[in-house]
This record gives C-alpha cells, structure tokens and sequence, in this order.
C-alpha cells in the first residue's frame, strides 16, 4: 500500500474511532453497531462477515468492547499502527469526558436534569443494543449454519433461563468453535 494511501487509512481510522467514541453512549456494543454502519456500509473496508468475526472477537477478549473492537479493526485495516491510531481515537473522548464529570462529580451526582438525561439515554441505548443483537442474529440466520443457529439458541437458554454465568458460555463456544476450525481445516486438508 503506497504511504499517501497508508496516511489517509491511518487519519480516517483516527477520525473514524474518535467520532465514534465521542458521540456513542451506553458502551461497546452500541460502537459496534457505529463501526459497522461506518466501516462496512459506508466505506466498504471490511466486509459484514469480517465485522461480525470481529465483533467475536472483541468480545471474548478481557477489557472494554469498543477497545478491542478498536484494536481488531486497527489491526485488519493497517496493521500495528492501525492499532495504535484506533486505539487512540478510542479512548480520547471517554477519558476527558470522565476527567471533567470527575471534577463536578458532585455538583452532577444532585442534579435533577442529568439525573432525567441520563435516565432518558437509557433507553436510547438498550434500542440501539437491540439492533446490534439484531443484526448478529440477521447474520447467523443468513449464514443458514445448523451449529451456529444450535449454539446461539443453547447460548441463550443457558443465561437467559439456566442463569449460567456467561464467562462459562463464553469458553463453552469458543472450545466449540476451535473444534469446528480444527475440523474444517483437517477436512479440507484430506484429498
């Protein structure tokens, strides 16, 4: 990739994840959501399938969603610095909006109006998570995968119901997803 090309990536990437992080309340899956509407639909630099991969992934990893969906995507689109720049964009805008609530903490933590604002955000973002779980969903049917639609209805049933701790499920479906990996990659080997 010729480095005017690279330098434009990288300053998008920062652009892209700091307007994200800046603008997006109520955690990492509603920025998954932004990402996907920004870097599949509007620029074409990753494809849907790639995202949904990445969401996974960002997922199962320890530490803040909107991080590690940073890290993956930076990473996909150009490489270490990529990650850098993301990362960056990331965490700018929630780490000066936290300085400056910390510093009125109190004069915040009494007032009626940020009280009622935030109370209205919330149900701002549980639609948004609601399109998020929507589209994976849309994704999982379409991939029209028997194991994939078996282990997503299991996955439910077993927090929604069983109250099983989701850190559990999580390894559960990632060891389920190594073996069918494993597999696939042994069958297509084999003559």
């Amino acid at each position: 990739m010729p480095s005017q090309d690279k330098k434009h990536i990288l300053r998008s990437l920062f652009l892209s994840t700091l307007y994200l992080s800046a603008f997006t309340f109520g955690g990492g899956y509603v920025i998954i959501t932004l990402m996907k509407e920004r870097f599949v639909d509007k620029l074409h630099w990753i494809e849907e399938d790639e995202m949904l991969d990445m969401v996974a992934i960002a997922q199962s990893s320890p530490g803040p969603i909107a991080v590690n969906g940073a890290i993956v995507l930076g990473y996909k689109l150009a490489g270490f610095p990529g990650i850098l720049v993301s990362v960056l964009g990331a965490i700018i805008p929630p780490f000066v909006i936290l300085t400056v609530i910390s510093f009125f903490y109190s004069a915040f933590k009494s007032s009626f109006v940020i009280q009622a604002l935030l109370t209205g955000m919330r149900s701002g973002v549980a639609a948004v998570i609601l399109s998020v779980v929507w589209d994976m969903f849309v994704g999982v049917v379409k991939a029209r995968d028997a194991v994939l639609l078996l282990v997503m209805a299991a996955a439910f049933v077993c927090n929604y119901f069983l109250h099983i701790n989701v850190v559990l499920i999580i390894l559960v479906v990632i060891l389920i997803g190594i073996i069918r990996t494993v597999l696939r990659d042994r069958k297509e080997v084999q003559p």
